[in-house]
């Protein structure tokens, strides 16, 4: 099975068909349901993220990243922490794995010494390793050949173990809700390109704005800053705490609705614009001075929501 952002299939199930015991099925329960199990899964970084893939043992990274984080996001899907209780019903339904639990053998495909003295794909990995060392105290170990010990940075991306991340479970939930209405995504499409609402803040929700901006990146290729090589990230202005929330996981909960959700639309235009003019700010001082924007390049407000008392 090959996943990569263009894959119509749901996501969920093919998650579920790849590692069924640790997603909460077994190699039965799915031939109940007339589902095949997938015993090799060929995916880009959709994949890399807050998944639960432990049931495979084997890891085989052929695109190197350039960011070491990513590379440990991607071995940290197999190499997670294990549930005895799923491993006992895994082993009893297949014995034959039983030597190879526990351990998670991976192999990373670099380039040719002639091409990587071209590529500086290792140096630029290894030099990001040192950064992060110097930033968080990490010991700067490196991480792709044999002999290198990775130890120090699965440690630094121990939050990515055990669990989905919020950004993943909000992935799966966006897949079911594509698969409930088959006109949703063409509805999303039809939007204008930045749009409003608001709503009565949830009982334990923030009371605020919330936006979504686009955040542009440089395009190598071109060599331009653009939305097509950035990202799309959240932020979420917390009135009673003065402060910009920007962890989808505190965010997620007070924004979430439904069609019958009422929509309340009551801030002040002042207080609006003032509001995104601190965003604003907030994303040149953070983003954009980290990826050295040049003077003009900015960000673009998506969407932004209200949340108002009742």
């Amino acid at each position: 099975m090959q996943v990569d952002s263009a894959t119509k299939t749901n996501r969920a199930d093919i998650i579920q068909r790849f590692s069924p015991y640790y997603n909460g099925m077994s190699t039965q329960a799915l031939l109940a349901k007339g589902r095949t199990e997938i015993r090799v899964l060929i995916s880009t970084d959709v994949l890399s993220e807050g998944l639960n893939l432990q049931d495979a043992s084997r890891m085989i990274n052929y695109d190197i990243h350039w960011n070491p984080v990513r590379l440990m996001q991607r071995i940290g899907r197999v190499d997670r922490r294990m549930n005895p209780e799923v491993e006992k019903r895994l082993i009893a339904d297949h014995p034959e794995v039983a030597s190879s639990r526990g351990q998670v053998s991976f192999w990373n495909f670099l380039p040719p010494e002639e091409l990587n003295a071209i590529l500086t794909l290792y140096t630029r990995v290894t030099q990001k390793t040192l950064l992060i060392s110097k930033t968080l105290g990490i010991e700067g170990k490196k991480l792709l050949r044999p002999e290198d010990d990775y130890e120090a940075l699965r440690e630094f991306n121990h939050s990515y173990e055990g669990t989905k991340t919020a950004v993943e479970d909000m992935h799966l939930e966006y897949q079911a809700l594509l698969e409930g209405d088959t006109t949703l995504e063409a509805r999303l499409k039809r939007l204008p390109g930045a749009v409003f609402s608001g709503r009565e803040r949830p009982a334990k929700g923030v009371r605020g704005v919330f936006f979504c901006y686009a955040l542009p990146a440089l395009d190598k290729e071109v060599d331009e800053f653009t939305e097509e090589a950035g990202t799309t990230r959240w932020y979420l202005y917390d009135l009673d705490r003065d402060a910009i929330l920007e962890d989808p996981t505190e965010i997620i909960d007070s924004i979430r609705s439904k069609p019958d959700t009422p929509r309340n639309c009551t801030t002040e235009e002042k207080t609006l614009i003032e509001l995104r003019g601190k965003v604003r700010r907030h994303i040149t001082n953070t983003y954009l001075k980290r990826v050295d924007a040049p003077v003009g390049v900015k960000p673009s407000l998506k969407c932004w929501m209200e949340l108002n008392e009742g």
